[in-house]
């Protein structure tokens, strides 16, 4: 490495610790107290490994935080298969934390983000700021985004040396053209420890030769007819999935960080706190070397010694502690428990009433496939006391199954008995399928845990192990790894079925018994029993309900898209005057920049070829009608690959209709989100976009979709939130709020206030919740930012409750750690009193607009509930079916049209009482786009 002015080295923390930690995974560090400072002791000599050998410059550490990505709103399962984070890493972080403090070097995370989009993020900044930066991770994924100015740096490991990596490497590394490809491959090959699901059939190797020969993932995706075999069948059966994949693995350089030079720039160690850290950890070699002082040995501390190979990966060690202690896992095998197989009717019939005298009992389904819709029903567990359970099998056969499952009505009927579950929703979808309708009050502990906890994760597993001390048996030790050759529940042997079902029931009724009254210490039970929980059957039975595309217009639509593209293709190379592969980044390049030399000084990449990326064309539209066309091209593809050809693939056989899945528990704020598809990314900005939603139509011709939106609803909270009179007024009086903001922020009469002014004001009024800044708003419109400043002081002196209500929440929530929507819904920001001010300011602005995306989430959740409640009641034969946003649509009956209209808007508009009115706009088409 050659040495530069500025040398910037960004660390991922998480990466680096877990590598130290499994590296004395069979000699623990361990000191004299019990402490495992294992992955504590292995990063700190990976640390100084960087500062003594390389003498950056510049220096920062960048951490995942706890809340969940903007990657598990595209895709719920991903990373779900990782195992809970040992407790002994959870326990060394505020450690090594402290030895960062004490070194003087920043560590950031910014939560909706990964680590990677993080150090993604600064490397690009530093880049334009002429910084060299080396991304120092053991991660492949870092390779996408080397560039002249970024490397990769391995650390050194087993006696190697440390590997730097720059584009050339990256490139004959992977046998690529174009770092931008290592994305391609990562979603084309699935990422396992991700749980990237990728194209199904297709490795690094096909994944290489696909790219050489098609460039990119998308190009591939649209020539998948010209894939032979088995392969070609996968990937057009799967392209979807594909494009997901790409989606998920790519790096994402928009972050909202920013750090100054002063931030990172690399200071002189605050020598007495690090001797105490390392007094405490008992680091005596370290303390030599870094301080040059002595740390006796605590007394009563065995020693034992650690091997040569374990010290050759960080290049050096300390002397040894004392012997690690194990704790252990409470589980099946050394945990007293009574399951019990029920598989007699009598039996049944004497359980059912057993359980009807209780006032919760807990039950877990257990299937034959994760689609609640596909699966069937192999058993069923109950407990209603911790460590025991009964588990009734259910046959294969159809006829003897609902018989089984009749028995089972009046427990699942009976209003005064409360039905326990984790997943409630899942289960209910399934029994929906047998006939049952399941009544009387519900306890969800994913959805309690959500409540508590919105940031974490909320699966089964890790809420035993975190608040019981328990791990279950495995699923895959049962059925096997996920994958084509996975079974399922029905060949494993019953006995074996009966411990693990059981299990799941005893320990969800565990959980139950720990979540109850923390609802109450947490001040969420109002939230979880009004809302979340009475959300659940109406979620199933939209999803149950599910929604009609029409197929054949979608495939008339893929081939009028494929004749575009077609078209596009022959006047592109017209241009060119030369035929080449559009998709081909390198050939590409060579047209635009070698032959038609639209640049004076192209950019280029380390092997040489142009770059092709869509803000570098984006940047020379105005050059050559060539550029708009590829652009063209380019977002047509992604609309024919990702949506238009892959909607019909998720049409179910037994329905005719497309069952998209919600999420309850995935976004932090409340909002619901979707998957199969994720209806909040089907675009509508463009009208190619909207024409995917005019394929959703209404199941018959005596039927149409009607549509029902919340107008400007967030605006409406945040003006009754602030209590801000001006603003108030004029939602009560009915004005324009954009126009009436632009006559009072430029000062004005209202009817001289143009279209770009309230565009403006519009901007404004959005961007206050989201913390817009002079420079944010001048970025997105044509202001300068002396002049976005100007509007955004006269906003706050037009609206000044707007900003006494920012400054009181950012207060409330330092003081106690929490913001609240106004049903009660609590969003914790445990970086609100950060040092770090990148990190606080993000953690302010989720403070002031968190309530106001929670209160909007809890509105339209109040209204879901009381219209599924009165079109049950009133006999509707029309059905709600998708909940997109501030938007319900549903497939009305005509002949119930205007009475359904008239009970939409009057149950939306009154779901909860503020100081301005809410208002619904509906409207009924043949198809979404029309009703909407």
């Amino acid at each position: 490495m050659s040495e530069t002015d500025n040398k910037l080295f960004l660390l991922d923390a998480y990466a680096l610790i877990f590598r130290a930690y499994f590296a004395f995974a069979k000699n623990p560090r361990v000191t004299s107290e019990g402490l495992d400072t294992s992955a504590i002791f292995g990063f700190t000599t990976t640390l100084l490994e960087v500062l003594e050998k390389e003498n950056p410059t510049h220096i920062a550490v960048v951490f995942d935080t706890k809340a969940k990505t903007v990657r598990h709103e595209k895709f719920e399962a991903y990373k779900a298969n990782r195992d809970e984070t040992p407790e002994a890493i959870k326990i060394s972080v505020p450690y090594i934390q402290k030895i960062l403090d004490a070194f003087r070097i920043p560590y950031v995370g910014v939560d909706g983000y990964e680590a990677d989009d993080v150090i993604g993020t600064l490397a690009k900044q530093a880049e334009k700021e002429g910084y060299t930066t080396y991304m120092m991770t053991p991660d492949k994924d870092f390779g996408q985004l080397v560039s002249d100015k970024i490397f990769m740096y391995k650390p050194a490991r087993g006696g190697a040396p440390a590997e730097v990596l720059g584009p050339k490497e990256v490139c004959e590394k992977w046998d690529i053209e174009d770092v931008s490809q290592v994305i391609d491959i990562l979603g084309m090959m699935g990422d396992a420890v991700d749980n990237i699901p990728g194209l199904p059939g297709v490795g690094e190797k096909t994944a290489v030769k696909l790219l050489k020969q098609y460039g990119t993932m998308e190009n591939t995706l649209e020539h998948a007819d010209e894939i032979k075999g088995k392969l070609g069948e996968k990937v057009r059966a799967n392209k979807e999935l594909g494009i997901l994949s790409k989606e998920l693995a790519t790096i994402l350089v928009d972050a909202p960080i920013q750090l100054s030079e002063t931030d990172i720039t690399r200071d002189p160690i605050d020598e007495e706190k690090l001797k105490a850290v390392f007094e405490e950890l008992e680091f005596r070699t370290l303390a030599k070397r870094v301080l040059d002082v002595e740390i006796q040995q605590k007394s009563g501390a065995s020693v034992i010694k650690h091997t040569g190979d374990q010290m050759d990966l960080f290049g050096g060690g300390d002397s040894g502690e004392a012997e690690p202690t194990n704790g252990g896992m409470k589980t099946i095998e050394n945990t007293d428990h009574h399951y019990q197989k029920v598989d007699d009717e009598m039996g049944i019939e004497m359980l059912v009433k057993k359980m009807r005298k209780n006032e919760a009992v807990c039950f877990d389904t257990e299937t034959t496939s994760l689609n609640a819709l596909e699966a069937e029903l192999v058993g069923v567990a109950f407990s209603w006391a911790g460590g025991k359970a009964h588990y009734i099998p259910v046959p294969e056969n159809r006829e003897e199954a609902q018989a089984i499952v009749d028995l089972l009505k009046p427990f699942f009927e009976d209003e005064n008995v409360m039905k326990i579950a984790q997943n409630l929703k899942y289960d209910m979808t399934v029994l929906q399928g047998y006939g049952v309708e399941i009544k009387g009050k519900m306890f969800d502990t994913m959805l309690a845990h959500y409540l508590m906890q919105p940031d974490m994760r909320h699966n089964m597993d890790l809420l035993a192990e975190t608040y019981l001390g328990y791990r279950p048996v495995s699923i895959e030790s049962l059925i096997g790894k996920k994958g084509k050759n996975q079974g399922n529940m029905r060949d494993v042997d019953i006995d074996k079925v009966v411990e693990y079902a059981g299990e799941d029931a005893d320990i969800t009724y565990q959980l139950y018994e720990k979540f109850n009254p923390s609802l109450d210490e947490g001040g969420v039970r109002s939230v979880f029993e009004t809302i979340e929980a009475p959300l659940v059957p109406v979620l199933a039975s939209m999803e149950y309900e599910g929604i009609k595309v029409d197929v054949e217009a979608l495939n008339t639509y893929s081939k009028q898209l494929e004749t575009e593209l077609a078209d596009l293709e022959k006047s592109i190379i017209e241009d060119a005057g030369e035929p080449f592969n559009i998709g081909s980044p390198r050939q590409l390049g060579d047209i635009l920049f070698g032959k038609m030399q639209l640049l004076e000084k192209p950019k280029k990449t380390k092997s040489g070829q142009f770059a092709t990326s869509e803000d570098i064309l984006q940047g020379i539209v105005d050059k050559h009608p060539i550029v708009s066309k590829i652009l063209d091209y380019r977002q047509i593809g992604k609309l024919k690959s990702t949506y238009v050809d892959a909607l019909p693939q998720l049409v179910s056989k037994s329905t005719g209709k497309i069952h998209t899945t919600y999420n309850q528990t995935v976004a932090a704020t409340g909002r619901l989100s979707s998957v199969n598809p994720n209806l909040q990314n089907i675009p509508i900005r463009t009208e190619r976009g909207k024409k995917v939603r005019a394929m959703f139509i209404p199941r018959d011709e005596n039927h149409v979709l009607m549509a029902a939106d919340y107008s400007q609803i967030e605006l409406r909270i945040i003006a009754a939130l602030s209590k801000d009179q001006s603003m108030i007024s004029a939602f009560i009086n009915g004005e324009d709020i954009h126009a009436a903001t632009a006559a009072k922020v430029f000062d004005i009469p209202l009817e001289e206030v143009t279209r770009e002014q309230r565009s403006h004001a519009k901007t404004v009024n959005f961007g206050i919740i989201y913390g817009v800044s002079a420079f944010g708003l001048s970025q997105q419109t044509n202001l300068s930012r002396s002049e976005a400043k100007e509007v955004i002081e006269a906003y706050f002196r037009t609206y000044p409750g707007i900003r006494d209500y920012i400054d009181t929440q950012v207060e409330l929530a330092r003081k106690q750690g929490y913001v609240e929507t106004i049903t009660g819904r609590r969003r914790y920001l445990k970086d609100i009193n950060s040092r770090n001010a990148v990190v606080r300011g993000h953690s302010e602005r989720n403070a002031v607009n968190a309530p106001i995306q929670g209160s909007a989430a809890d509105i339209i959740k109040l209204a879901m509930i009381k219209i599924h409640k009165r079109m049950k009641e009133e006999g509707f034969k029309s059905a709600m079916v998708l909940q997109v946003h501030d938007e319900l649509v549903f497939d009305a009956e005509k002949s119930e049209l205007d009475k359904l209209k008239e009970l939409v808007v009057d149950e939306m508009q009154n779901a909860f009482e503020l100081e301005v009115p809410l208002i619904v706009e509906t409207g009924e088409g043949n198809d979404w786009l029309e009703a909407h």
